[in-house]
């Protein structure tokens, strides 16, 4: 018996070894496809897209004039094509068929590392015929051979612009070095740079793989599409063309956004964006509003918005609209000032311009800003939570969108406004509204507006007078009194006349 079943994991271990430089090969053999009670059972094998990467691996290895040079590919997708699937596979494959691979994965932020990536590269190697080859843990997959744990492994590691070591040391001279980046786009440069020198060494099998949807038309990864396409096997995949993708879905993102829309070239079409990145409010809007003349109507609400901060490099703002002018009442800023001193000087404010609404930020330290100012007396005042629930909101073009917080929401409703809207011209709140990116969110369907504090890793300051101002969009207000004209409620009770009355 002990016999036999050596001979049988003798007989795999050769097997395995035959496909050293043939991945398609080794994935179609590695795995369950089409095996009832697998996560495979119903599907016979890899997707036509994956198993053409596959094929390009292969072919990179087999030619002995190419082996040794660097297997650079990229691909630009849309939604839902398997891309981490795939990844899971390569990196079985790579770790299997080459004794001592290291291999380094990351992507563009900690959560998709973690939450989407590490959970599919521990389902392909727990799918694997080798499952018992190597120990999968949530940031790492170690050979189970005694004493190699440490050389043979493939490793999940976050990065920021300060920390890059893990890519600058990555040498493996004679053996085989992969590296991997998911959702590509949101890697920042200075990461790519410093894994260039890994493609250093000497007769050393080398694969750099990037996957994302093309979220950015600037950068590392969009420069493989053009000026570095020479040293790069591209691929730009419409999910639409994809088995298994849901249709009715991308169909959907089409029919609302338009087929020539960023969000469809970038989510559905693989295609980068027209913008310079998936800015959620354009660049041509905002300077349009800065230069705007508007007359708001006697009936228009005056409504405030405060954005508040406690010390630090964050200001608390203060933003006045009636209407569509948010230009002609002077703003409000204060820099490292406590909730005392701004809830006085916001009541001041209260008392000169008489707002129908006073909407804040109720984060930081905003809970007490609102709490003095109702102690003080002022009337309208409205907390708003900016992780809170978000709900419909009016886009442009007649579309509605699914907003997956209170953020969101407000500068969804901002964003609409501003077409027709008139703001300060200052360049601090043209740079906020500029400045934020927006994604989808864990449903796939709802926008998220980026978070302050990853537009503070791109080198961003905090969207404080941005913010202000879409507070001022929190909830809808009503209009002051109007002339009895223009009333609704006196619609139908005008006297009946004669129009043959003698005048």
């Amino acid at each position: 018996m002990a016999t036999a079943k050596a001979a049988l994991l003798k007989q795999l271990a050769d097997d395995i070894g035959g496909f050293t430089h043939d991945p398609l090969g080794y994935a179609l053999y590695a795995f369950p496809w089409g095996e009832e009670g697998t996560d495979l059972a119903k599907h016979p094998g890899p997707r036509k897209w994956q198993q053409d990467r596959l094929r390009e691996i292969g072919e990179h290895l087999q030619n002995p004039t190419s082996r040794y040079s660097p297997c650079r590919i990229a691909v630009a997708s849309g939604h839902g094509i398997g891309k981490s699937a795939l990844i899971g596979m390569i990196i079985k494959w790579a770790l299997d068929t080459c004794v001592d691979t290291r291999i380094v994965v990351t992507a563009n932020t900690e959560g998709q590392l973690l939450t989407k990536t590490s959970p599919e590269i521990a389902k392909w190697a727990r799918l694997a015929i080798t499952r018992d080859w190597f120990k999968p843990n949530a940031t790492s997959l170690v050979s189970t051979m005694p004493g190699r744990d440490k050389a043979w492994r493939a490793d999940l590691v976050t990065w920021s612009d300060n920390n890059t070591e893990a890519f600058a040391g990555l040498h493996n001279q004679g053996k085989r070095i992969v590296v991997i980046y998911d959702e590509a786009s949101g890697i920042s440069d200075k990461v790519w740079e410093v894994t260039l020198g890994a493609l250093t060494d000497e007769e050393t099998e080398i694969i750099w793989i990037a996957f994302g949807n093309p979220t950015l038309n600037t950068g590392a990864f969009r420069e493989c599409f053009g000026k570095q396409r020479n040293l790069w096997i591209t691929s730009q995949i419409d999910s639409r063309t994809v088995e298994g993708t849901n249709k009715a879905y991308l169909d959907e993102l089409v029919a609302t956004y338009g087929e020539d829309s960023d969000i469809v070239k970038v989510r559905v079409r693989g295609m980068f964006p027209s913008a310079s990145s998936m800015q959620f409010i354009s660049s041509d809007v905002v300077e349009a509003a800065k230069v705007r003349d508007v007359q708001a109507l006697g009936s228009d609400p005056v409504i405030f918005g405060l954005d508040c901060a406690r010390f630090g490099d964050d200001k608390s703002v203060l933003a006045i609209r009636c209407g569509r002018d948010a230009k002609s009442r002077p703003w409000k800023r204060w820099t490292k000032q406590d909730a005392m001193t701004i809830a006085s000087e916001v009541a001041l404010e209260a008392m000169r311009w008489k707002p129908d609404a006073i909407f804040v930020d109720a984060g930081n330290i905003g809970a007490a800003v609102i709490d003095r100012l109702r102690q003080l007396g002022v009337e309208n005042v409205y907390e708003v939570w900016f992780g809170g629930e978000g709900g419909m909101a009016y886009l442009d073009n007649g579309v509605t969108v699914h907003t997956g917080n209170k953020r969101t929401q407000m500068w969804t409703r901002m964003r609409a406004w501003l077409s027709g809207g008139a703001i300060p011209e200052e360049q601090q709140l043209t740079d906020d509204l500029v400045g934020p990116t927006y994604s989808f969110g864990a449903d796939e369907v709802s926008i998220v507006l980026e978070r302050k504090k990853d537009m503070k890793k791109r080198g961003l300051a905090s969207t404080d007078d941005g913010d202000a101002l879409a507070c001022t969009f929190a909830e809808p207000v009503l209009p002051r009194a109007v002339p009895g004209y223009l009333n609704p409620e006196n619609y139908g009770h005008r006297p009946a006349m004669d129009r043959y009355d003698e005048i």
